[in-house]
């Protein structure tokens, strides 16, 4: 059985990056591609459960080249942040759901469950160590990427016995242009992202890697991303290649694809559907075929719709396009949008602005490798 917990080996970088060099770094605008001096490495195997947890210097990693991460695909991953707080304190938004949904996708590909305790732990390690790189900037966080590959030296088709669990960290800024501009969603109606039974509910790079087709074909149309119909009818709606998306119809009216197997349950998805209620929106989980989409939009009743994940928090949308029509949504309320309204809500808790009714902030300490 794995074990509940692990004792860390801590190895402090010997060489981390200067002040100087680290705020050059942390002012590179692309997505995802700097990452902070240190990782957490813990390994896991049918024999010893989770064990040799480790804090170390960020460093490539070495594969046997028959591991079977790289034939098979075993491998799951998750997507959080650390935020700092305007008295400049470090906290993590609902790391729970992240560990609950890592052992969830990690259950579909056969995977070792990890302890929600340790996957917390070795967040709250790794920000630690990393405090500094942590942004100041508005609309600036800390990403953090855990991840658990296949490490057995076999072509054998079966699930592996040996795991390896890691964490890396990279500063970024919002995943879209700033300021927001309204996003142009390519609707294809040639691929599909997942179907029932299969892994679409899970965070597994398989998923993302079949998008990415879908995705070029968006950008070749001059579309920011891609909306997927469902497998079967090809007719409702389910979630974009990256984020899980709403529907604003009416005034406070919000509708959104139920999670049937085929929707990856998206934290943020569910922390607006909570804050939606408490602002007094009405909130309905429900299946929306693409001819109401039309229709709605057609006709005036789509006021808004907009897109929702980790990466960009929430973003508004522009603009629907197929091969044969367009559908703009022009017809912009006054004041504030919905988008604009529960994003605002959603990252002032997020960054200690409000209170946390909910109980959604954990905080961090800054202890580094006191």
């Amino acid at each position: 059985m794995p074990s509940a917990s692990c004792q860390f080996v801590v190895e402090p970088n010997a060489a981390p990056a200067g002040i100087e060099e680290r705020h050059r770094l942390m002012s590179i605008p692309e997505f995802g591609v700097v990452f902070t001096d240190h990782m957490v490495a813990i390994r896991f195997s049918i024999e010893n459960g989770w064990h040799d947890a480790r804090l170390a210097p960020y460093a490539p990693l070495s594969l046997d080249p028959a591991s079977a991460i790289f034939h098979y695909g075993q491998e799951v991953f998750e997507g959080t942040k650390a935020y700092r707080t305007p008295e400049g304190g470090i906290v993590l938004f609902r790391p729970d759901c992240n560990a609950r949904r890592f052992n969830a996708s990690a259950e579909r590909m056969g995977m070792p469950a990890m302890p929600e305790n340790l996957f917390i732990e070795a967040l709250e390690r790794l920000v630690s160590a990393d405090a500094a790189w942590v942004p100041e900037a508005e609309g600036a966080s800390l990403y953090l990427r855990p991840f658990m590959i296949a490490l057995d030296k076999s072509l054998s088709v079966r699930p592996s016995r040996d795991y390896l669990f890691v964490v890396i960290a990279s500063p970024v800024r919002a995943y879209f242009a700033v300021p927001p501009v309204p996003l142009k969603i390519w609707i294809t109606d040639e691929f599909t992202r997942a179907a029932p039974g299969g892994t679409g509910f899970a965070k597994c790079g398989g998923n993302y890697a079949a998008s990415m087709k879908a995705q070029a074909e968006a950008a070749a149309n001059n579309c920011d991303q891609v909306l997927f119909l469902d497998a079967v009818n090809r007719s409702w709606i389910e979630e974009l290649g990256l984020m899980n998306i709403f529907f604003v119809l009416d005034g406070m009216k919000l509708i959104t694809p139920p999670l049937n197997g085929a929707i990856l349950p998206g934290v943020t998805r569910d922390s607006i559907i909570h804050l939606a209620v408490d602002l007094g929106f009405s909130v309905e989980e429900r299946l929306y075929a693409f001819s109401e989409l039309r229709d709605d939009a057609l006709c005036g009743r789509l006021k808004e719709s907009f897109v929702c994940g980790t990466g960009a928090i929430v973003a508004e949308v522009g603009q629907f396009q197929t091969r044969h029509e367009t559908f703009t949504l022009a017809d912009r309320p006054d004041g504030d949008t919905a988008a604009q309204i529960l994003r605002k809500a959603l990252v002032s808790i997020q960054r200690c602005e409000t209170p946390d009714t909910r109980d959604w902030i954990r905080r961090v300490s800054t202890r580094g490798f006191g």
